[in-house]
This record gives C-alpha cells, sequence and structure tokens, in this order.
C-alpha cells in the first residue's frame, strides 16, 4: 500500500488517522480470535475441546491451597495474593504459617 501523505488534503489525513486508530484497536483483538481458532483446532486433533482443557470459564484455576483456617475448615489460602483476614489474626493471636499449613 503506497499513499504519499504530502498529496492528501486535511481531511483525508484525518480520515486515514481514523482508520488507522480504529485498525490499531482491533488488531489485538482479531490475533487473539485467530490464537484461539488454532488452539481449539489443536486440541481438536487430540479429541479434546479448549474449555476440556482450560475449563469452561477460561480461567486457570487459583493454585493449591496450602493453609487453613483452624477454625474453619472451608477457608484455605494458597499462599499468594494478600492474606486473608483468618491468617492475619492467626498470626496476630501467636500462630505460624507453618500452624496453619495443610
Amino acid at each position: 500500500m503506497d499513499i504519499n501523505i504530502e498529496e492528501l488534503s486535511k481531511d483525508e489525513l484525518k480520515k486515514l488517522k481514523a482508520d488507522v486508530d480504529r485498525a490499531l484497536k482491533t488488531i489485538d483483538a482479531r490475533r487473539k480470535a485467530e490464537a484461539k481458532r488454532a488452539a481449539e483446532t489443536a486440541a481438536k486433533e487430540y479429541g479434546f475441546s479448549l474449555d476440556d482443557l482450560i475449563g469452561a470459564d477460561g480461567k486457570a484455576g487459583k493454585g493449591i491451597p496450602r493453609y487453613r483456617n483452624p477454625a474453619d475448615p472451608a477457608q484455605t489460602w494458597t499462599g499468594r495474593g494478600r492474606k486473608p483476614n483468618w491468617v492475619i489474626e492467626a498470626l496476630d493471636a501467636g500462630k505460624s504459617l507453618d500452624d496453619l499449613k495443610i
């Protein structure tokens, strides 16, 4: 595509700029869709769907819990991210993270 921008009018340049900006905004979305199609094709070759491999919601798992609240075993923490309040309270009460390990 050869465009001599020196020969374009101001209005033509503005339109060209708007077209370029629009194309730049959509290029990532187009490339992601392309990559997803390629991943679906690869998964299908092995007899799986992409959802089978990455989960139905499209997100990776939260990680393996490494710590459990002794007062409420349903509350766990992976050790990543912000400490839950129950971990902070246990540490303030003199317990260590080793005491909370699963």
